[in-house]
């Protein structure tokens, strides 16, 4: 799957569409994707990989699938067990504090965690931590005022977090999953740029559009704009000596 490509984009999308009738089509499509994204950078194959919030496994499958030894780490015990059995060896882990030695993996990975933690700086410290020299750390997350910032209630977070849990009530006859301050928190693409840029220990390979058919690149270096038009934001950094 080419990256960036409409092909792609229009096959994400869809997949997310399907997301509560289909999870497994879903998370299997996003974990090819994502491998394909990190294969871009350094080769699964041999790679020692933590999974760090991967909820019920397809990430860490999909490594393993290439030929990486990848380990899961999520908190949640009903996220590990969501869509089955979670994968062996998978670990009950705070991502604040990962039960791993400082640069024992080749590859640190978080697909939409950064938005789900209250203090993403120390979370992205930890990441950076267990990655060896050289190693790669790959971070995407969905950014507040994404159309998608609201998750289940999008995009009625604009109107404000509260208005938009009563309308998914009213909607759906159910509290929404999340909660603003609670367990879904306002990230912002300008400031978590500036905070990864200013460390000494990290270089930023690429941030992007993760799921843009173009300007992939381009989107994140836009003030203001990117905060709407990225959607998401990918960033891929090296660990440096």
């Amino acid at each position: 799957m080419r990256d960036p490509s409409l092909r792609r984009s229009a096959a994400l999308f869809r997949a997310f569409l399907r997301e509560r009738t289909d999870p497994g089509h879903c998370y299997r499509l996003l974990a090819r994707d994502a491998a394909d994204q990190i294969e871009r950078y350094a080769p699964l194959r041999g790679a020692v990989v933590a999974d760090v919030g991967g909820g019920s496994g397809y990430f860490t499958a999909e490594f393993r699938r290439r030929g990486a030894r990848s380990w899961l780490f999520e908190p949640d015990t009903a996220e590990l067990t969501a869509h089955g059995p979670p994968p062996e060896g998978a670990v009950l882990a705070d991502g604040y504090l990962l039960p791993l030695a400082d640069g024992a993996v080749d590859i640190c990975f978080s697909s939409n965690v950064l938005e789900h933690v209250a203090d993403p700086q120390t979370f992205l410290s930890e990441l950076i931590r267990v990655t060896r020299p050289g190693g790669l750390i790959y971070v995407a997350f969905t950014n507040w005022f994404s159309p998608w910032g609201g998750h289940e209630t999008a995009p009625w977070h604009y109107l404000g977090a509260e208005r938009a849990r009563a309308r998914y009530r009213r909607r759906t006859g159910r509290a929404a999953k999340h909660t603003l301050g609670v367990n879904l928190f306002a990230v912002h693409i300008g400031r978590t740029l500036r905070q990864v840029r200013a460390r000494d220990d990290i270089a930023v390979v690429t941030a992007r559009s993760r799921y843009a058919p173009f300007l992939a690149e381009a989107l994140p270096r836009l003030p203001g704009v990117r905060e709407v038009a990225t959607w998401n934001l990918l960033l891929i950094l090296r660990r440096l000596p």
